[in-house]
């Protein structure tokens, strides 16, 4: 099997300016009008530690990314890290921070067309919304038929802004005077207290630089050129906010800053001092800058429309959302709608938060900013875990204090915020763990590595913690569970390749299991108190299991259980833990008659789901035959040469014995029995003799024979023989015995059916 893999085209340069572009948006050409009337010159101060507590989160997002370059954004890392119940809230904060942001966007971009087009008032809506309803539509429609920028696209974007941008600096620089930026109440007219509330309201200008760490796996060099472009662009914007704000305060009086087009209005005041009262110029200038805005706003709003489709898949992939909302359109090939359900977020916040473009701006800040504290908690689990897939190329300076800070300095960040954007926020909160609870803990069936580490290390950890794991642990049932029973280090290998292709071809997890026998003269409290030996073979034996099913990208969990009983354990490991099929090897004359039960449990209850037994050490699959007479188990040997078939490509072969004379016969059963059970293309063989002896003689030429049992009841086969443990004991060939658990009297189980 082979992964698909990016081309890792993209440079340094590109990187950045995907950063940039992102960052550059509605925040520096809207929010220094708004910001300067709350605090006053002072919030250039604002924008610098808003860029400060960026950067912190940055060294978090660049390590996160060089250790997982093919993850796609926040929402993974604290899925993988904390568990599905946190990626809940991650996904869903990210989601609807996008939708803020986006609206946000929009109503910025409506301010500046405003500039250039009148616009009407309709109903309750302003001309400034009207604009930005007209831009969120355009956008959405962009996304739904599929039209995107091209990283060409948005390279010459950037640049051009860039361009603008530092035209406008220079103009600033010479029309700049400090007396105009101090004005006549100071640098900090409503104290220095206002600081932290005017960065909670600009935090919003440096939403995006985590969206590199999502193109990650297509970057040249990505352990070197990642945290430059991340730590880089969060940098490079963080000037020229400083710079830019410190300029419109220098030209326009901070009480007059426009609110609705600030950079707009510095430019027509700064060319006519910088240049000369030449005709035009100062209109011209106005409108350029204009430009600039539109593109700025256009281009941040139509990126976060496209995320927000990338992170709905990821919570679709997890079964953290339905797949429903990520179909994928017939004839535009985009997940429409996603994309409509988002765009019809953006609508209604425009609609009724647009006229208070602070509340849009913070909300979106709020919900990231959990987000990016949850990062932070993410990386120290993975750090303080050692999860073996963790391998970051880059590593935060001062670990642990970074991250920590990270957390703090984000959660802290939040508390400056309106009561309002907080209430909202939090609600969206609520909202994610209730469908976690309410829908995805029954749907997801991937644990985080905390969970992992907790579900490790029970014994040691306070029963309060053991306890709040479990209670928050999923438990879905969206693809089945096979529970694989390792015991022998030598046919590990097999049994878990014949489970990962299982649950690859099932879309189900692995739950990879050691049931360590203890002696029944010794407790399994002293047991569980002395197991260092215990827990070095288990680790072994499981972490090989972990490393041989990521080759198949399946979802694995392990677990070690200490037992008197061996293998009666294993049916109620099945049982408790919900397995739909238990794969283990052959153990011998142990199994009773071919059957995978104890004697007492073979007379007492039914199998507690199917069964897949393996008699053989290595697995080179090529071609499988599969033996049949109908029947429930050779329904499951059917089920399982399918997915064998599909995952690995292996030529099926199916018998089917008959008596002389029946030949003809028994071929309409075998093609009824081929299509019923999707093996149409399977080859026939349809032989005649003992059936035994056919399936030893045809056997040896295939890799793999997969036996449904007999129904047969014990007494019978302990008497008479069972023809699957006879094949089994004299094939060379490795033997899968395939078995369905059935509904049987007290007499069937003795006896046998009739």
């Amino acid at each position: 099997m082979s992964d698909d893999e990016l081309a890792k085209d993209l440079g340094l340069v590109s990187a950045m300016t995907i950063g940039i572009g992102t960052m550059i948006g509605a925040g520096i050409f809207v929010l220094p009008g708004v910001a300067a009337n709350a605090a006053g010159p002072v919030v250039v101060v604002s924008f610098v530690v808003g860029g400060l507590i960026a950067m912190v989160n940055a060294l978090s997002v660049s390590e996160l990314g060089t250790a997982m370059p093919k993850a796609g954004g926040g929402y993974y890392y604290i899925n993988k890290s904390l568990g599905p119940l946190f990626g809940s809230i991650a996904g869903m904060g990210d989601w609807m921070g996008l939708a803020f942001a986006s609206a946000f966007y929009c109503i910025g971009f409506g301010q500046y067309l405003a500039v250039f087009v009148p616009l009407p008032e309709v109903a309750f809506l302003n001309p400034i919304q009207i604009g930005a309803l007209i831009a969120g539509a355009i956008f959405v429609a962009v996304n739904y038929i599929g039209a995107k920028e091209t990283g060409g696209v948005q390279t010459v974007i950037v640049f051009i802004l860039l361009s603008i941008l530092t035209v406008f600096a220079v103009a600033g620089f010479f029309a700049f005077d400090y007396a105009t930026l101090a004005g006549a109440d100071g640098l900090a007219p409503f104290g220095t207290g206002a600081i932290l509330p005017a960065t909670a309201l600009v935090f919003v200008s440096f939403l995006g630089y985590a969206k590199i760490a999502t193109v990650a796996e297509e970057l040249k060099n990505p352990g070197r050129n990642l945290p430059i472009a991340i730590i880089g662009s969060v940098g490079i914007v963080t000037v020229i906010y400083a710079i830019l704000v410190s300029m419109m305060l220098g030209v326009v009086p901070w009480p007059e800053l426009s609110q609705d087009a600030p950079v707009a209005q510095a430019a027509q005041l700064a060319f006519p001092e910088s240049i000369g009262p030449i005709g035009g110029v100062a209109a011209g200038a106005a409108a350029v800058m204009t430009v600039g805005a539109l593109l700025a706003t256009a281009s941040s709003a139509n990126a976060s429309i496209l995320a927000s489709a990338r992170i709905n898949f990821a919570m679709g992939r997890d079964k953290i959302v339905t797949n429903w909302l990520n179909e994928i359109h017939p004839n535009y090939a985009t997940p429409y709608r996603s994309i409509l359900v988002t765009g019809g977020l953006i609508i209604v916040f425009i609609a009724f938060l647009g006229r208070d473009i602070e509340v849009l701006a913070k909300a979106a800040s709020v919900l990231h900013l959990i987000v990016y504290a949850l990062l932070n908690v993410g990386l120290i689990v993975f750090r303080e875990t050692d999860a073996p897939e963790y391998d970051p190329d880059f590593t935060v300076p001062l670990y642990p204090i970074t991250p920590i800070l990270g957390a703090v300095l984000s959660l802290g960040l939040v508390a400056f915020m309106d009561s309002i954007e907080i209430a909202l926020s939090a609600g969206f909160v609520l909202v994610a763990v209730v469908w976690y609870f309410v829908y995805a803990r029954g749907k997801t069936t991937q644990k985080g590595v905390l969970s992992d580490y907790i579900s490790d290390r029970e014994e040691q950890l306070p029963d309060q913690v053991v306890n709040a794991a479990d209670a928050v642990a999923p438990n879905g049932a969206g693809g089945p569970t096979i529970m694989v029973a390792l015991a022998n280090p030598r046919t590990e290998s097999a049994l878990i390749t014949l489970a990962s292709a299982l649950a690859q071809h099932e879309d189900g997890r692995v739950l990879a299991t050691h049931i360590a026998t203890v002696p029944d003269q010794t407790a399994l409290e002293t047991a569980a108190a002395n197991r260092d030996r215990i827990d070095a073979t288990s680790e072994s034996l499981l972490d090989t299991a972990k490393a041989d099913a990521e080759a198949f990208d399946v979802p694995i969990e392990t677990k070690t259980i200490l037992s008197h009983r061996g293998i009666e354990e294993v049916f109620d490991a099945a049982r408790t833990n919900h397995a739909d099929t238990v794969v283990m090897g052959y153990g011998g004359t142990q199994f009773a008659g071919g059957r995978a039960e104890g004697t007492l449990d073979e007379l007492a209850h039914d199998l507690p789901c199917d069964f897949l037994v393996l008699d053989g050490q290595d697995l080179d699959l090529s071609d499988v035959l599969v033996p049949t007479a109908g029947g429930l188990s050779s329904d499951l040997s059917a089920a399982v040469a399918k997915a064998l078939e599909e995952t690995f490509g292996v030529a099926v072969s199916l018998l089917h014995v008959v008596d002389p004379g029946e030949e003809e016969s028994g071929r309409q059963f075998m093609y009824e029995w081929a299509a019923e059970h999707g093996l149409s293309d399977a080859e026939l063989r349809i032989e005649t003799g003992d059936i035994e002896a056919t399936i030893e003689r045809l056997g040896r030429d295939y890799s793999l024979v997969i036996v449904g049992a007999t129904e047969r009841g014990l007494l019978s086969r302990i008497v008479r023989g069972s023809l699957v443990f006879d094949v089994i004991e004299t094939l060379d060939t490795p033997v899968l015995l395939a078995e369905r658990p059935s509904s049987r009297s007290l007499r069937e189980r003795l006896f046998g059916r009739e």
